[in-house]
Parts: C-alpha cells; structure tokens; sequence
C-alpha cells in the first residue's frame, strides 16, 4: 500500500511517500493511524490531532474509518482553503 504525506506532514515526517506492507492486526483506518503513531515520537507528533488531518483513500475523500482490505493507496493532507 502506498501512503502519502502532503503539506506540513510531508516536512514533519520528512517523506512525501512511502510503499508498506500492512500487519495483519491493521484492517482498518484506525488502526493504521494507531500503528503509525506508535512508529516514531515524529509519527506520534504527526499524528496527534486528527482534526487537522484529512484523508483519501484510492483518490476518495473519506470522513469516517473504513475497511483498508483492496485499498492501494492513502493521502493524508491538511484541510484545503481556497482564497
């Protein structure tokens, strides 16, 4: 699965992408952010509010947790404005 890290979170974890293979205890979206933040103290920090993250699977914008069984990638990004 590949992940992808835009804005802030890109300069935060210093990568824009990376390839993973999942655990098997991570099958769904909450449980990729939990394994994430116990990766690293910067992952955790990353992570730490996920109020100020957004996030899209395969290209979707999803708002809730969702099953990651098929999924081939995810974008974490903070909120877009416009001006």
């Amino acid at each position: 699965m590949k992940i992808l890290y835009f804005a802030w979170l890109r300069a935060q974890l210093g990568m824009a992408e990376e390839t993973i293979s999942l655990p098997e205890d991570v099958n769904n979206l909450h449980d990729l952010i939990d394994w994430l933040r116990a990766r690293s103290d910067v992952f955790y920090a990353a992570f730490s509010d996920m109020d100020v993250i957004r996030i899209a699977v395969d290209q979707e914008y999803v708002t809730e947790n969702v099953p990651l069984k098929g999924v081939r990638e995810i974008a974490f990004f903070p909120p877009v404005t416009g001006g």
